[in-house]
C-alpha cells in the first residue's frame, strides 16, 4: 500500500517562506516521478514542481521558477518543496503525487500520477 503524507503548510505573510514535505511509504521515490501540485478554490489542480525518478531531473511551472525548489532525500524517502518569496497567488492546497516511469513523461499531467497525499493548506496573506 502506497501512502504519501504531506506536511509543512500554514499561514505566512507575502515574502515569507515555507518548506513542504512529502513522506512516502510503500514506494521508493527515487524510482518514481514525484510532483507537487496545488489547487486554489474554483481552479484546476496545477503542477508546481516535479522531480524525475532515477535521473533527478526537475521541472517547474513558470510562475514559481526562481522562488521554489524541489528536492529529494533518498535516505528518508521524502520529497521537499522549499517555497521562498511567497505571493498571495501561491495560496491553495498543495498535494504531492507519484507517477510510474514513462518514456516521455508529461510532468504537468496530473492523470499520470497514480498515488496522492491528502494535501496541506498554504495560505499567503498580503
Amino acid at each position: 500500500q502506497v501512502q504519501l503524507v504531506e506536511s509543512g503548510g500554514g499561514l505566512v505573510q507575502a515574502g515569507g517562506s515555507l518548506r513542504l514535505s512529502c513522506a512516502a511509504s510503500g514506494r521508493t521515490l527515487s524510482s518514481y516521478r514525484t510532483g507537487w501540485f496545488r489547487q486554489a478554490p474554483g481552479k484546476e489542480r496545477e503542477l508546481v514542481a516535479a522531480v524525475s525518478g532515477r535521473g533527478g531531473n526537475t521541472y517547474y511551472a513558470d510562475s514559481v521558477k526562481g522562488r521554489f525548489t524541489i528536492s529529494r532525500d533518498n535516505t528518508r524517502n521524502t520529497v521537499y518543496l522549499q517555497m521562498n518569496t511567497l505571493k498571495p497567488e501561491d495560496t491553495g492546497v498543495y498535494y504531492c503525487g507519484t507517477a510510474p516511469p514513462r518514456l516521455f513523461p508529461r510532468y504537468w499531467d496530473y492523470e499520470e500520477y497514480d498515488y496522492w497525499g491528502q494535501g496541506t493548506q498554504v495560505t499567503v496573506s498580503t
